[in-house]
């Protein structure tokens, strides 16, 4: 094809694409230069049943995943069968024989798969069983608690409806971890208390004797712990309707907060050269050299401009993602919701309804810097005041979902 003619063709398309925006209505948005949104229900519906996965979300430092061919998943069969002679299988010859067996495989994936994707994906959340919990101080907790769960459960069916998820299976429960012994699952949420949780699910998994002795490193990456991907479907839907399903959530705002402090204001291998030398560049004008060069330094206002830019120079992290793209609150239905702000409590509550050894008890140590303060509603203050009242209505805009689920106030606006 010539010049001329690529030319040209690609100018089609790219008309072709301006054509299709216009008639949509599609327009890049910039949270920066957007005023605050209003909510609507169909707003609201639209995020909860049709969230992207491919969201630029980038992994864990260190946390190298399994290359997904390795997993017991779909796309695994079409990898093993060895077609390298150039010949094809005599599929009928040998009824033993691994490529048959594979076959049968993906034939019986691909059923289930249909039948997990047709599932009716309602919105009716179990009973807790509370036959193992004999102490009556815990009704003020249970009462708590089963106002978090009822809350979660009109909103969703206000908001969410029965629509099936748009997003894929092995995306949604990514976050969650599995403890089989006790049947658990758990949906990490950073900065909302997921290391120590992590050590509880090691010692319920009795790879360790204590939560107190566990460093921060085998916690998140000692790989000791199973999450729900790495399971085949069938075993993902039969751990997802039998066992219990708890999430830990924070203020979104402190949550935030907290992890510009854990990730900007200390030495970080990873996040200043991958995410701070991005932001410096992009939102400090007159940037010295020796901050685009190791990208320390950032400050509370680039860094949130960095969040609201729909045009980020460097993908999303799981620390500051939406809990509602994490764990899929309205299409995964969570049997227990603890918060950070009654964490110990939550916890140790949760620990006596799985039949945890009575001895065990939710840490309360700080995982990290345990000489800074613990973020709070004070120091989410300070952080606030150099931003403008619009910026911070703005971040409430981008956690709107979050705020609305787990029924959290907006005191910072």
């Amino acid at each position: 094809m010539s010049g001329c003619k690529i030319t040209r063709c690609v100018t089609g398309r790219v008309e072709k694409r301006r054509e299709q925006r216009a008639t949509s209505g599609w327009e890049p948005v910039n949270y920066l230069q957007s005023t605050p949104r209003i909510m609507t229900r169909e707003k609201i519906q639209e995020h909860i049943t049709n969230q992207n996965p491919k969201s630029h979300m980038l992994k864990d430092p260190k946390d190298k995943l399994e290359n997904l061919l390795n997993s017991k998943r779909p796309t695994r069969v079409f990898t093993e069968t060895n077609h390298s002679q150039g010949e094809a299988p005599a599929l009928g010859r040998n009824p033993g024989s691994p490529t048959i067996q594979l076959i049968e495989k993906q034939q019986g994936t691909k059923i289930l798969f249909r039948k997990f994707s047709e599932t009716n994906w309602s919105v009716d959340i179990r009973p807790l069983n509370k036959s193992l919990v004999t102490d009556s101080r815990w009704k003020r907790i249970d009462a708590t608690q089963e106002k978090r769960r009822s809350f979660l459960q009109e909103f969703c069916k206000k908001y969410g409806g029965v629509s099936r998820p748009q997003s894929h299976v092995f995306h949604m429960v990514s976050r969650i971890y599995v403890e089989d012994k006790h049947k658990i699952l758990y949906c990490e949420v950073p900065k909302a208390g997921c290391s120590n949780w992590k050590r509880i699910l090691m010692v319920l998994n009795g790879l360790a004797p204590s939560a107190y002795n566990i460093s921060h490193d085998a916690v998140h990456y000692g790989k000791h712990l199973k999450k729900l991907d790495s399971f085949d479907l069938k075993g993902i839907y039969s751990r997802l309707n039998t066992y219990t399903k708890a999430v830990f959530v924070r203020d979104p705002m402190e949550r935030l907060v907290s992890a510009f402090r854990d990730k900007f204001e200390h030495p970080n291998s990873y996040y200043h050269p991958v995410f701070g030398k991005a932001i410096i560049k992009k939102y400090r004008p007159n940037a010295c050299e020796e901050a685009l060069n190791n990208g320390s330094g950032v400050k509370f206002k680039e860094f949130i401009h960095y969040l609201l830019d729909s045009h980020r120079p460097v993908g999303m992290d799981i620390h500051w993602e939406k809990v509602s793209k994490l764990c899929y609150p309205c299409l995964i239905h969570y049997d227990f919701v603890g918060k950070f702000e009654t964490l110990e409590e939550d916890a140790n509550y949760f620990l006596q309804l799985i039949g945890a050894p009575k001895e065990l008890k939710f840490p309360n140590f700080k995982d990290r810097h345990s000489s800074d303060k613990r973020t709070n509603a004070q120091v989410v203050g300070q952080y606030l005041k150099d931003l403008t009242r619009t910026e911070r209505q703005l971040i409430y805009d981008f956690y709107y979902l979050d705020y609305l689920m787990f029924n959290y106030t907006t005191p910072f606006l």
